[in-house]
């Protein structure tokens, strides 16, 4: 344990901030395996479907960053209990739902809980092992692989249990109260510390100032986007880069400052690291599916497999953090997760399994990483930098990383399709072009894929295999940008004696 201004790290205060976490991917993690159910149960459109997705994610990021601005004031345990409620009102609603209407309302409450969670658990443990953040925040940041792993263990061991419920669904959701009261249970007794920047006296406005006017501009630009797609509205660019500007504008005359550079920097590489993490992940079942061996779940256990193995890395992070530095750690992470992304992008059957397991190398430390060099380098920003790192990686992977992914995808189907031994195929299934972030981007007619016969149907699935492995190849380019920004700061890091956390009476 690390001694801390407050004096001794509650262990209790952290299992209650790892548990917490753990209750928060469960939950999604459950939510993402029976959204298939539910569009069966509730007769949901593809179109409603996007919707409820989109509802996890946005108020996700938008309460990380409402929160960090408020979090000091309200206090946070406050915002604890908050986030406790939310979870078990929104797990209540679930269970209730009886249509779109009613499950969309809880998934966005839901989102909100899970984002809420997100922003007092960060600056409490930084708080809390203020002279080993980036040990304790990889350790911390290990409840998220564990809650997923664990929710797609539950799904698979109990694929058609209800217990006392009328549905496999509900029963599922139900599950997800035992780490929601548990964490709850946790916290109701524990003292939350003052946050290391209040307790050192820097004021509000120099909290700012490490994010300064580009700052603000790039968090204006992504929350305006996800509010008005939220709302069932595409963004306009224009619109978008106008809102970021007013609010970095307006920053940058309250602050006086445009931003500390490096915080800067790094606040550029986690959209990139959100798609290749997140992004990733979303896009590994249907290439299990595609390109995998033939086994019942195979998809579902090797993402156990991986879940696991990151669990474990991240809870021995404090020697490998300690051997290389924060920042060296993430030169290495970057370009192992390139070599696992081509690897990933030229596997089949079994091989999947090895290519699976090099890209969990370089993703697991990533993240995690990310957010201690954060709070290592900018104490003086508090809460906000900390969890503005977090929220801009997830409005990034929702406004461009994903629709880019899906883009690049949409094309390269198009072009291995018109290929002619293929063009009959897409002649029969070619649906009308639709618009997007980047333009206009071919579609395949789902109602008529549905008609093809078996041959057709094995043809076309061969065609989806191979482009889906290239979308990895593409996802590769991001980590590579990654890699350049890494190798720069890690440079700029020993020009300057080595890599040393910043104490915030330096300031």
């Amino acid at each position: 344990m690390t001694d801390t201004p407050t004096g001794k790290a509650d262990m209790k205060l952290f299992w209650a901030c790892f548990i917490a976490l753990v209750a928060t991917s469960f939950v999604f993690g459950v939510r993402a395996a029976t959204i298939g159910e539910l569009q069966s149960s509730f007769n949901l459109s593809e179109s409603e479907k996007s919707l409820i997705n989109g509802a996890g994610m946005w108020p996700f990021a938008l309460s990380i960053i409402f929160f960090s601005l408020i979090i000091d004031r309200v206090g946070y345990k406050l915002v604890a209990l908050f986030a406790a409620a939310c979870h078990v009102v929104s797990l209540v609603l679930t269970l209730k739902a009886s249509g779109f209407y009613s499950f969309y309302l809880s998934s966005l409450l839901v989102a909100v809980a899970n984002g809420t969670v997100e922003s007092f658990i960060n600056p409490v443990v930084a708080t809390a092992f203020s002279h080993n953040k980036s040990k304790w925040l990889n350790i911390l940041h290990a409840g998220w692989p564990a809650g997923m792993a664990l929710g797609a263990l539950f799904c698979a061991l109990l694929p058609d249990t209800k217990l006392f419920f009328s549905a496999v669904w509900q029963f599922r959701f139900a599950l997800c109260f035992i780490p929601v009261v548990l964490y709850t249970l946790l916290i109701l007794p524990r003292s939350f510390p003052v946050n290391e920047r209040v307790a050192a006296g820097v004021s509000y406005r120099d909290m700012l100032k490490e994010v300064g006017a580009v700052g603000f501009f790039i968090i204006g630009t992504f929350t305006y986007c996800a509010v008005v797609q939220l709302l069932g509205y595409e963004a306009s660019l224009l619109a978008s880069v106008a809102a970021g500007v007013a609010l970095g504008v307006a920053a940058g005359v309250y602050t006086g400052a445009l931003g500390n550079w490096l915080f800067i920097i790094v606040l550029i590489t986690i959209g990139p690291l959100a798609t290749t993490e997140l992004g990733t992940d979303g896009w590994m079942p249907e290439l299990l599916k595609l390109s995998g061996p033939d086994i019942p779940n195979f998809g579902t256990w090797v993402f156990v497999y991986v879940s696991v193995l990151m669990t474990v890395m991240r809870f021995y992070a404090g020697p490998i953090v300690h051997r290389f530095s924060p920042i060296g750690l993430l030169v290495i992470s970057a370009a192992i997760a390139i070599t696992g992304l081509v690897f990933l992008s030229n596997s089949v059957g079994w091989v999947i399994l090895a290519a699976a397991t090099v890209y969990a190398l370089g993703k697991t430390f990533l993240w995690s990483t990310t957010l201690g060099l954060t709070a290592e380098q900018f104490p003086k920003g508090g809460a906000l930098t900390l969890n503005g790192v977090s929220a801009v990686g997830v409005l990034f992977l929702g406004v461009l990383g994903g629709p880019y992914i899906g883009h690049k995808q949409d094309h390269d189907m198009d072009h291995r399709l018109s290929a002619p031994a293929h063009t009959a195929l897409y002649a029969q299934i070619k649906g009308e072009p639709k618009a997007g972030i980047f333009g206009s981007a071919p579609t395949l007619n789902q109602e008529k894929i549905k008609a093809l016969s078996d041959p057709q149907r094995q043809e076309l699935e061969t065609v989806q295999a191979a482009s889906k492995r290239s979308v990895f190849t593409t996802i590769a380019i991001l980590p590579s940008f990654m890699l350049v920004c890494y190798l720069g700061m890690f440079l700029w890091f020993k020009a300057r004696g080595g890599y040393k956390p910043v104490a915030i009476a330096d300031h």
